[in-house]
């Protein structure tokens, strides 16, 4: 205000007076002495004067009329006293025009100690006014349909584009009601609205509905209607008036948009290739056609090869093969039908050809014409069919989708007698495309499934024994198909001594990418067990690996689209144990997997837990061991996340159920594992389920043997007759003469290479044991002799005549082994 005051140019800042710029009005404010002290951009326009010349200044100088104090303190009295003032008043623009405006004073109000009272104006415009004659034009003439009803509703007069509308003569509908001449046509309703205006006052806009008329009775039409009161010189309610416009083509439109939409969510729920052909149809009838069938290539529908009928080379094949894959009918049962789902579906209309799926353009047939020779010599049977439940009109659009053709979508019309139309051939484009690209969604997803499927099936083992040590049982649950196969795998190897390692992991990620990676680990994990490598030695040699594996994954947006359904692999979960029989003794290490289930043979339960460590793949971090004692019979079971996850992501209520589900008593193995899955994983899971139990025995003192071997050449002659006794004494002399041959060479390379304590210990299990412990952590070394040399051959000769022979590292040495098939 003050830089006003001053003439400046600059911008005034923002101040209490400023909300009244927002007024479509000219508005200034006005000191109780008659200076302007506020002046808006309203008033600027309608008075030509910018702020800097008015604000400051008398406001007596922009009226355009002699001055009248007394009334001016009238004025303001009646301002002071609340109620403001209202009046017609000339005003003098810039350029010296007077102009006529409505003035309205407020009540007066302060502005820090001034009273001031706030002035609004708006330019009086001129009343036009116009003839007779143009009102009657424009009622007449109106592309609007405009009528008059009384109070009961009934016609009094319409306008002739309504008569056009209706198709009903304008003598036919005077003092006769809507629904006496369209039924049908929403009439109640409308009606219904009419009476609640009568009743209201209030009138109702753009109501809209759709329906016929005797115009057009055979096409459907939509209308916008408004309803309004007429009221007489007394205001009261003699009628009611409604205009109403034909919006067919907008209504279409957006039902159009709509349907589009919706079809958007309808079709392509599933990953399925015949389930989404038969989304499609249900969609499309009633609101689109009375019957549509989809029939896709056969190769779209098979889950081996690449699954197109046209490849880079032309099409695989000369002639193609449709097979049904969806319809869906008004008519119960689809008896318009010539094939069924899953049969062969020849139809492509003539006379048009394979070219048809590949570059073709749809096809609108709006008059289906069955008597024609084309119709008669190719397609006969469906020309009956045609014939006898009066299919009418047709569109058919190829189904692409990537440069890829997959099919042919038919839509036919039949207990809906209007024709398809050209638009019509567009929506069902925009139908069939979206439906395409699930399709080939479906494929590829289908495809990459059963192949993840059956190359995980490919690693999984498909036999587990654990010898006399252990009884064993599994169970895998793939994880829900829409979800990707994982990466859970399980194993039971074999070790020396009638030891069995037992591994379970989980590899991160789905698809083809998780099950390879799977399978590389397992294969890793079977090859450190055959090295005896104790369990947090294995975990971290298998860390390593994850590391690399990680790091040989494709990277960047190149990586991404060649394969856009791979993860990264970004590791795994592991848990490895051992199993003594001889000691009962398990040793085990995890890297990130849950802990497993112990359930002692009295059925309590329990859940040891060896340092978690990390999953593999993170490195630099150790890995912890863990041993514990299990009783004869004791139940032992390693899973997988997957299985005690359950709906509600509780970890440690799923190991609970988990527990009371295997402590249940005298439960055959197999069955119990079985069981298990099923009652924890009722409903297929977004992860697969891996579990693995085992029923722990041990080998007793009639199962094992063992010396200990003076560092003496000449004690070698003593150990092997005692080895050879014994092995006749378990009923195996078949063995020994061999065990006489290898206990010789293996205690005699101890006591000429190695340090003691020596000693040797026979096992009978599923096959015979020779072991020597030597307190030395040599590495034996199998050579090849030359025929000239006097020794080397102690260690070829064992390998010839045993099954296996290998060497293990202990805390004090180390212990070779040889084991031979027992007859």
């Amino acid at each position: 205000m003050a830089s006003a005051r001053n003439g400046s140019d600059a911008p005034t800042p923002p101040g209490p007076l400023d909300h009244f710029d927002a007024s479509t009005d000219a508005a200034a404010v006005v000191s109780t002495d008659g200076v302007v002290v506020g002046w808006t951009r309203g008033a600027e326009e309608l008075l030509g004067r910018p702020a800097r010349e008015v604000v400051g200044g008398s406001a007596a100088r922009l009226l355009a009329m002699p001055g009248d104090p007394a009334r001016v303190a009238g004025i303001a009295e009646r301002c002071r006293g609340g109620m403001g003032w209202s009046g017609l008043i000339p005003v003098r623009h810039r350029d010296g025009s007077s102009i006529d405006v409505d003035l309205r004073v407020s009540a007066s109000f302060r502005v820090g100690s001034d009273e001031c009272f706030l002035i609004s104006a708006r330019e009086r415009k001129q009343h036009w006014t116009v003839s007779q004659s143009v009102l009657d034009g424009f009622q007449t003439r109106s592309p609007v349909g405009m009528a008059v009803m009384d109070m009961d509703l009934r016609y009094v007069w319409l306008n002739d584009t309504l008569e056009r509308f209706g198709g009903v003569p304008r003598e036919e509908r005077l003092g006769r009601r809507l629904s006496d001449l369209f039924p049908g046509l929403q009439a109640d309703t409308i009606e219904g609205l009419m009476r609640k205006v009568l009743t209201t006052g209030v009138p109702v806009t753009d109501y809209e509905y759709a329906g016929w008329s005797w115009a057009d009775p055979h096409r459907q039409h939509a209308y916008s209607t408004s309803f309004f009161p007429l009221l007489d010189a007394d205001n009261s309610v003699t009628g009611v008036g409604y205009m109403v416009s034909d919006v067919t083509e907008r209504w279409n439109a957006r039902q159009l948009l709509s349907l589009v939409n919706e079809a958007g969510t309808r079709i392509g729920r599933t990953l399925d290739v015949m389930e989404t052909a038969q989304e499609l149809a249900d969609f499309a009838v009633p609101y689109f056609a009375d019957f549509v069938i989809v029939d896709l290539l056969e190769p779209v529908l098979s889950t081996e090869g690449h699954g197109a009928w046209l490849t880079d080379a032309g099409p695989a094949s000369a002639t193609p093969v449709l097979r049904r894959a969806g319809m869906s009918s008004v008519r119960e049962g689809c008896p318009e039908a010539v094939a069924r789902i899953g049969e062969r579906a020849d139809f492509l209309p003539p006379p048009h050809d394979a070219d048809l799926l590949i570059d073709g353009e749809p096809i609108l047939i709006p008059v289906l014409a069955p008597s024609e020779d084309l119709w008669v010599a190719e397609q006969s049977e469906r020309a009956a069919k045609i014939r006898e439940f009066g299919l009418h009109s047709l569109i058919c659009v190829p189904m692409r989708a990537r440069n890829a053709p997959l099919g042919l979508t038919t839509f036919v019309r039949s207990l809906n007698t209007i024709s398809f139309q050209p638009d019509d051939v567009l929506l069902a484009q925009d139908l069939v495309a979206r439906a395409a690209l699930c399709v080939d969604n479906a494929r590829r997803y289908t495809r990459e499934h059963t192949a993840a499927v059956t190359l995980q099936r490919s690693l999984l083992p498909h036999a587990l024994t654990g010898g006399t040590a252990l009884e064993v049982a599994s169970s895998y649950l793939p994880a829900d198909p829409t979800d990707g196969v994982g990466g859970d795998w399980f194993d039971v190897i074999p070790l020396s001594g009638a030891r069995v390692a037992l591994v379970v992991g989980d590899v991160v990620g789905h698809g083809i990418t998780a099950a390879a990676a799977m399978g590389r680990i397992r294969t890793a994990v079977q090859t450190l067990a055959e090295m005896e490598l104790p369990p947090d030695e294995l975990l971290a040699h298998l860390d390593d690996l994850v590391l690399r594996l990680s790091e040989e994954q494709p990277v960047g947006e190149g990586a991404e689209a060649a394969n856009p359904s791979s993860t990264a692999f970004l590791g795994a979960t592991c848990l490895y144990a051992v199993y003594d029989p001889v000691t009962r003794r398990c040793t085990m290490a995890r890297a990130g997997h849950p802990p497993p289930v112990v359930v002692a043979p009295d059925g309590h339960v329990s859940f040891p837990e060896p340092p978690a460590g990390p999953p593999l793949g993170l490195g630099g971090v150790a890995f912890e061991a863990t041993e514990i004692e299990l009783a004869e019979n004791s139940l032992l079971g390693l899973y997988t996340n997957g299985l005690i996850e359950g709906v509600d992501h509780d970890m440690e209520l799923g190991m609970s159920r988990l527990g009371d589900v295997l402590a249940q008593p005298d439960c055959d193995l197999a069955g119990l594992c079985t069981s298990a899955v099923q009652h924890l994983v009722p409903v297929p899971q977004p992860d697969d389920v891996a579990l693995l139990l085992t029923r722990t025995h041990s080998l007793g003192a009639d199962h094992v043997v063992s010396w200990d071997v003076p560092v003496d050449p000449a004690a070698v002659a003593d150990v092997r007759a005692r080895a050879t006794r014994q092995v006749a004494a378990w009923g195996l002399g078949e063995l020994a003469m061999t065990t006489e041959l290898i206990v010789s060479e293996l205690v005699t390379n101890a006591i000429r290479y190695a340090e003691p304590p020596i000693r040797l210990r026979l096992l009978r299990d599923a096959r015979l044991s020779c072991e020597v412990a030597d307190g030395s952590s040599t590495a034996p070394r199998l050579r090849h002799a030359r025929s000239t040399d006097e020794g080397g051959r102690g260690l070829f000769l064992v390998a010839q005549l045993a099954h296996r022979w290998g060497a293990r590292y202990t805390k004090g040495g180390k212990i070779i082994w040889a084991e031979q098939e027992i007859p």
